[in-house]
């Protein structure tokens, strides 16, 4: 083992320069991954924002290039450029080289900026030290001014030029180095939503995304909302019903996180509606997206639990059995944009995914709490839907709950499963590869494949009757169900489950399954295939998975059985039995129609249905898209009656050869 160095007082060293950011990108970008390279585009992106939101220009162009090169230009004032009387420094040094220096550390006393999404002086010369090369160009004063970067550094001297076009603006291109993230092809889809996210919170603002596909062609696509995050949700809820219209409230706060805090301003605006047929919950702050939330989630939650809550009680709404609604109940039905701004913002970091302001949350509480109390006393038929809605969701919620309670008592499970589900008949082999478990129909069936087995590695388990349509049933009657419960039980991986339920009651794990092959088999007539398809259709509704893998079979059963004086044929179509008579010839023979499972002889078990040698098994897996299945589904075993009727008339006489009319 190698030695190691000695922890002297020289061992302690200091990052300078460049390698601030290039050796530890992850601490201002969040991750050094393309995580991290798409934050650094973020970071230019919100320089311009800031810019067009305080009235200098209304349009921003994005440009991702093939060479994972990307462009943000901007027209407004222009990055300063030249000598800083104040710092005795260029300002392009300052702002391109020096981290912690920028022009919006003043925005709460009149500084250049108000409401900026900038606030520590970071983003842009981070960037250029993450970056392979950078070059800026900017219009400002009647110059043209150029600068170009190399991996963190300067690459020559600031280029000046008269400048004599009207427009001012900034036009920053780089490439993110390969040296600094693991990752740098940052995919359309996040300028698409980002730039989009950015037009619903800057009204007016025109955001223009040029995507290169060839040397010499761009797809171009532009956003704006000229109403801002209103246009949003009314796009968003689109032509669907909703229990209210949608809302624009808006006010403006003064306060401070503590008493010997400076004071400071907050804008606050919120577009929302109540809607039974789509949700949406976004939060942003100074226009950054706040995708975990933080002072504005808290107050929302507060706000609208207890100004509803208040409402149900003094209309007298709650039931004696009811719960009290929580949050979870309003979302369900809430469609809610918040866009606030503040001059003075605590993010919890550089990647601004949320903001911890004491005063923001307390002024957004109280602000929600009025206009809902507001709202409902002038819109009381709103106010009752939306109550009757709400209630209906508290309901769901703790109905799904118990039911979930009951599924995962009913499926606690230990190791001697013989002991616990009537009549199921282990096979003795451990190893899930060659373990198959086989459903059969009835108790009769259960004696006959019991004694035809390989008991080594083939257990049963039957059905009693016709087990429930699950593509009907409710999930509280189906787990009420035994038959079901023990067959979920037996095969070992648990439910997945879609809908509201689904948060807690997915228990699903494919790899607790117990078996290699989940076999069905039932007998060849019309109960039989009845049976056999509900036992399908419980497997599609609460384990899909197992279709999906390929592991549930359909065990073939022969429907004649034809005996010469040598020789038996068993047959399990038409056609097999027109073959056999044709060898037959003029021999005697007789011919019957299969028995029943249970009135197979083993010896004939073991040879047509459970000897992997000579069995017929039909691989259960799905020849059409998930939605095309579904649709099959709903269409024989749902509620589409006049659809399965029309189904029938149409191709019924398709399937006249399989009707059992004896």
């Amino acid at each position: 083992m190698a030695k190691k160095a000695a922890y002297t007082e020289e061992s302690i060293s200091q990052l300078k320069g460049a390698d601030r950011v290039r050796k530890r990108p992850a601490v201002i970008f969040g991750s050094d991954g393309i995580d991290g390279c798409q934050h650094a585009v973020f970071e230019i992106l919100s320089n311009s924002i800031d810019e067009a939101r305080e009235g200098h220009g209304d349009k921003i162009i994005v440009t991702r290039y093939l060479d994972k090169s990307i462009e943000v230009q901007d027209f407004g004032r222009g990055i300063p450029m030249d000598f800083n009387e104040n710092e005795q420094r260029y300002n392009w040094e300052l702002v391109f080289c020096e981290m912690y220096a920028g022009g919006k550390y003043n925005t709460n006393d009149g500084g250049s900026y108000e409401y900026s999404l900038g606030l520590n002086g970071l983003g842009l010369c981070s960037t250029q030290y993450a970056s392979e090369y950078m070059e800026a160009e900017i219009h400002k004063n009647g110059t043209r001014y150029v600068m170009r970067f190399k991996e963190g550094n300067p690459d020559g001297e600031l280029q000046r030029e008269p400048y004599n076009k009207k427009d001012t603006g900034s036009r920053i291109r780089w490439k993110p180095d390969l040296k600094v993230f693991t990752d740098i092809d940052i995919p359309l889809e996040y300028y698409q939503e980002t730039i989009r996210r950015q037009s619903v919170v800057n009204e007016g603002v025109r955001f223009i995304l040029k995507d290169q596909v060839t040397a010499n062609t761009f797809d171009t696509y532009e956003y704006i909302y000229e109403n801002g995050i209103t246009d949003y949700v009314k796009e968003f809820v689109g032509g669907t019903e909703t229990l209210s219209d949608v809302q624009f409230w808006q006010t403006e706060r003064k306060g401070r996180d503590r008493a010997d805090k400076p004071e400071y301003k907050v804008k606050i605006n919120a577009a929302l509606c109540f809607s039974n047929k789509k949700q949406l919950k976004e939060y942003y702050h100074n226009s950054s997206f706040l995708e975990h939330g933080g002072a504005p989630e808290k107050a929302v939650r507060s706000a609208f639990v207890s100004q509803i809550d208040a409402y149900l009680k003094a209309n007298g709404k709650y039931l004696k059995t009811d719960s009290k609604v929580n949050f979870q109940d309003i979302e369900d039905c809430l469609v809610l944009v918040v866009s606030s701004f503040s001059t003075q913002t605590s993010y919890e970091n550089q990647t601004k995914k949320a903001i911890t302001n004491k005063f923001i949350q307390e002024a957004m509480t109280e602000f929600f709490r009025h206009q809902l109390e507001v709202y409902f006393l002038e819109n009381p038929l709103d106010g009752e839907k939306v109550a009757n809605q709400v209630l209906i969701n508290m309901r769901s919620r703790i109905k799904a709950e118990t039911t979930r309670l009951n599924i995962k008592k009913t499926l606690q499970s230990g190791n001697d499963l013989s002991n616990r589900v009537e009549k199921f008949v282990d096979c003795r082999s451990k190893d899930v590869n060659e373990r198959e478990i086989f459903i059969v129909e009835g108790d009769s069936a259960l004696g006959a494949c019991k004694q035809a087995r390989d008991s080594a590695f083939q257990a049963i388990i039957p059905v009693r009757g016709k087990i429930l349509n699950c593509l009907k049933a409710e999930y509280n009657k189906i787990f009420k169900s035994e038959i079901i419960t023990d067959l979920i039980k037996v095969l070992g991986c648990g439910v997945e489950v879609t809908g509201k339920a689904s948060k807690e009651l997915s228990s699903f794990n494919l790899d607790n399954l117990r078996w290699s092959k989940v076999i069905i088999c039932t007998d060849a007539d019309v109960d039989g295939f009845q049976i056999r398809t509900l036992i399908l259709t419980m497997i599609y509704r609460l384990m899909p998975t197992l279709i999906r893998e390929g592991k549930v079979y359909i065990a073939e059963s022969p429907l004649y059985e034809i005996n010469t004086k040598d020789e038996t044929w068993f047959c399990y179509t038409e056609k097999e039995k027109q073959e056999a008579l044709a060898q037959i010839g003029d021999r005697k023979f007789t011919i019957q129609r299969s028995k029943g499972l249970g009135e197979n002889e083993a010896d004939m078990m073991w040879l047509t249905t459970m000897n992997p040698k000579t069995r017929r098994l039909i691989k259960v897996e799905p020849d059409y898209s998930p939605e095309a299945v579904a649709d099959k589904f709903d269409l024989l075993l749902g509620d589409n009656l006049q659809g399965r009727k029309d189904h029938i008339a149409e191709n019924g006489y398709l399937y006249l050869d399989l009707t059992d009319v004896s």
